[in-house]
């Protein structure tokens, strides 16, 4: 069964482990205990978290229309905990859901879900792993092996707002025809930039910096 386990809200946080001007940081999230509204936050820069309660401190990097939500599937969770030996709670990643029964990873670019009897979110892009993670998780090179797993969660914008809780099935209502999957996303824009230009498929359901960084790179094959 396809369903939500957790929906995860963090405040912010005051950590010596983050580029933030006022050193602050939300990526400890918790889970909720009732209903969380989600709605579109606007643009990234002035919009942050799509979920009410939720701080997104550093807006230059995270929250906005296109990161509005951060998904982590319960089972990649699991896998690291097996090679990492410690418990990972949900939210550990700083992830807004973990669901159970969706390969969040592999969902395509512009693929649909909706979770609960309102909310529908769109699948943009992969999460690009930062400082602040590294230094939450607190493990050495962190940056780089989660890069390297190449299974990095997805990043979703909120077509019709709602309220979700945790235990409310998610399902698929849209699968694009292209092959485009967050992870093929993710390893394109880090270590497989020829890559790249497969993205284009995806057109305007990618997030718009990784259609930029796939439209850069084909008009400079091209000259």
């Amino acid at each position: 069964m396809t369903l939500l386990l957790s929906v995860n809200l963090g405040r912010p946080k005051a950590v010596p482990y983050t580029d933030h001007p006022e050193g602050v940081t939300g990526i400890d999230k918790r889970p909720a205990d009732g209903p969380v509204r989600v709605s579109a936050p606007g643009p990234k820069g002035t919009g942050a978290s799509g979920l009410a309660g939720d701080a997104v401190c550093d807006t230059r990097h995270h929250g906005g229309t296109d990161q509005a939500v951060y998904a982590v599937a319960r089972e990649d969770l699991d896998d690291w905990e097996r090679e990492l030996g410690r418990p990972l709670p949900n939210g550990s990643f700083g992830e807004n859901l973990t669901t159970a029964g969706l390969d969040v990873s592999g969902a395509r670019i512009g693929e649909r879900w909706r979770i609960g009897p309102d909310l529908v979110l769109e699948v943009t892009s992969g999460r690009i792993p930062c400082r602040t993670f590294q230094g939450h998780l607190g493990e050495s090179q962190w940056v780089r092996r989660f890069t390297r797993k190449g299974a990095p969660g997805a990043y979703l914008r909120v077509i019709e707002p709602g309220e979700i809780r945790a235990g409310d099935p998610v399902e698929i209502v849209h699968r694009p025809g292209h092959e485009v999957t967050v992870a093929l996303q993710f390893r394109a824009v880090t270590t497989e930039r020829e890559l790249l230009p497969r993205l284009l498929a995806a057109g305007e359901a990618l997030h718009p910096e990784a259609l930029a960084t796939a439209r850069k790179y084909v008009a400079a094959q091209t000259v």
